[in-house]
């Protein structure tokens, strides 16, 4: 075993994850068959580092059918432009951003080209994580994360969404801590959409009536059922795809009486639409 392959047995033995396969499409593999296990028709898969974009999209020439592909972007990189440009080319729909992470403004002349790129190809949606934001891979691993929380607040985005109105925004976990901010980005801006993944565990920072429940419910009641797009932030194994948190979310529309339609919306079609636009 080389070098690499030894620091990834090391690394994946810490965090008790399955090492993933060297190919990229054996891993889509693994994850196809995963989600025909929870009757999963369709996801998205994101390329969770800067760079890695050629992963995902393997596995979404792999299977066309099964996946759409994201991949995130730091603007601040000198080649950031070309490999946005060439990650689209290459079939891949949304352009993930983290402003905290990577320290910028989304607002500022960095993002701007990029979103220029996402606007010259039909069906793209701008994925912009904002509040809190943690790694658990870093965490555990004792490293540290030097992200800057000044740039995470869902309103920054609202100059960008007001000027670029042909793009489609997603933000996740209903804002990650700052669903009043989301939730008024949303009501001011009809391209903003919000994403429910993860368990949602911010909601310990609000008042102690605030449980995910009531998010669902004021996020349903400004931004409607057409703008929530379900997810579970799935992503590594043993562990698969993270059922637990479809059947919590499942079950909050069932006791919200939302109807079929509105909830298949949500659970899928919402997500398919946007990618079509």
């Amino acid at each position: 075993m080389g070098e690499g392959g030894a620091a990834v047995e090391a690394v994946t033995r810490i965090l008790g994850w399955q090492a993933p396969p060297p190919d990229p499409r054996d891993l889509a593999e693994l994850w196809a068959r995963e989600l025909d296990r929870y009757g999963v028709s369709r996801a998205a898969l994101i390329a969770s580092v800067p760079g890695d974009e050629s992963s995902v999209a393997a596995a979404v020439t792999r299977f066309p059918e099964r996946f759409h592909g994201y991949f995130m972007v730091n603007p601040l990189a000198p080649d950031a432009l070309p490999r946005a440009e060439g990650a689209l080319t290459a079939g891949l729909r949304g352009i993930c951003l983290f402003p905290a992470m990577q320290r910028y403004s989304i607002a500022g002349p960095r993002g701007e080209r990029i979103l220029q790129a996402g606007s010259a190809r039909t069906g793209t949606v701008i994925f912009v994580h904002c509040g809190v934001l943690t790694v658990g891979v870093r965490r555990k691993l004792g490293l540290a994360s030097p992200f800057d929380m000044r740039y995470s607040n869902p309103m920054d985005l609202h100059p960008v969404a007001v000027s670029h109105l042909n793009l489609r925004f997603v933000i996740p976990h209903f804002g990650a801590g700052y669903l009043r901010e989301a939730l008024m980005l949303c009501d001011l801006c009809p391209n903003v959409c919000l994403d429910t993944s993860s368990t949602n565990s911010w909601v310990r920072y609000q008042a102690p009536e605030l449980d995910l429940k009531t998010v669902f419910r004021r996020a349903l009641d400004v931004a409607g059922p057409s703008r929530l797009l379900f997810g579970t932030d799935s992503s590594f194994f043993p562990r698969g795809w993270n059922a637990p948190v479809f059947v919590t979310q499942q079950q909050i529309l069932m006791d919200l009486q939302l109807g079929k339609q509105d909830a298949e919306a949500i659970l899928g079609a919402n997500l398919e639409r946007l990618l079509r636009q």
